[in-house]
């Protein structure tokens, strides 16, 4: 209980990310008495704007009114339902971000198109780190970008962690060789390497991403040991394109999804599990360091369709 002219609380991360999440508009159309004919075509093709895929959109439709047509249902209890069947779908997606042992330093390639914010989740990623214990080095591969460079000297200033840079538009690839000498001459436990944000159909581009990878091979044939590429949730079904064409020059193992705080296109999260099944490690709902949490796929969900947090699904 407040007292009178207390400051309320601030949002929790879940209040953020259902703020956020509610501009995809599933929460308004959840209203239905009764889950007839009309209101499952009404959900799915609401799922499809949601830019869950039609797919997906109409599995989870189907999934929602089995055992329940024209059966008499509240709005609570549809979204109840609805976070329910989408948790299942993403839950495999549930996955942290390990650092294994006996790889130090262990090498994250981050990777990424123009204003996913890649180069802000690399520093909020390393300040999680550090937290956690690791001792991390931060290498500036975005060569291209003077202002990337000093924005990651910032965050690793932030983190406390170990910086190495080249001038701007130097080599990338001979800049992460430089930085894996450093990291294992230093100790580090963890190697974070940012790389430039590049288009998907840019070939020179995606060229000079492998030459990284391949470069990072001579000083140690297992890595990169994680390939983490950072998507912009308001790009919705362009997300999909993204991780193809990604995946074909480096093996991507996992994702981050960003700016999930302003888009109406939250659902292409479960259009990405369907497709391709990679681990969603992170979601971001903001600029603050803060604002970067591990992916929980129950809160997602839920927050998705406008449920509170701890609503109860519905069997």
């Amino acid at each position: 209980m407040r007292t009178f002219g207390e400051a309320p609380p601030p949002p929790t991360f879940f209040d953020r990310l259902k703020t956020g999440l509610a501009k995809t508009g599933l929460g308004e159309i959840l209203t239905r008495k009764k889950l007839d004919a009309a209101a499952v075509a009404e959900l799915e093709e609401a799922l499809i704007r949601a830019d869950m895929g039609a797919g997906q959109a109409a599995k989870i439709a189907a999934a929602v009114a089995r055992n329940r047509y024209d059966a008499e249902i509240s709005g609570a209890e549809l979204k109840a339902v609805l976070a329910g069947e989408i948790a299942a779908l993403l839950a495999p997606l549930q996955q942290p971000l390990r650092v294994e042992d006996g790889k130090k330093p262990f090498v994250i390639l981050v990777a990424g198109v123009n204003g996913t914010g890649k180069t802000t989740t690399i520093g909020k990623l390393a300040k999680r780190l550090a937290e956690e214990g690791a001792k991390v080095t931060l290498a500036a591969g975005d060569t291209f970008r003077a202002a990337a460079i000093e924005q990651l000297r910032v965050w690793a200033e932030r983190a406390r962690a170990e910086f190495v840079a080249t001038r701007a538009g130097g080599d990338a690839a001979g800049l992460a060789f430089e930085a894996l000498e450093k990291a294992r001459a230093n100790g580090s436990d963890v190697l974070l390497i940012d790389t430039a944000g590049r288009l998907q159909n840019k070939t020179g581009l995606m060229a000079e991403l492998e030459k990284i990878a391949r470069v990072i091979k001579k000083l140690d044939a297992t890595a990169p040991h994680a390939v983490l590429l950072v998507l912009d949730a308001t790009t919705g079904q362009n997300a999909l394109r993204q991780v193809e064409a990604f995946s074909a020059s480096v093996p991507v193992t996992g994702l981050i999804m960003t700016k999930l705080d302003g888009t109406a296109k939250g659902g292409i999260l479960v259009a990405l599990a369907g497709r391709f099944g990679l681990p969603v490690h992170y979601i971001g709902v903001g600029e603050g360091e803060d604002d970067l949490q591990p992916f929980q796929a129950d809160d997602f969900a839920r927050a998705l369709v406008g449920a509170d947090r701890n609503s109860k699904a519905v069997a």
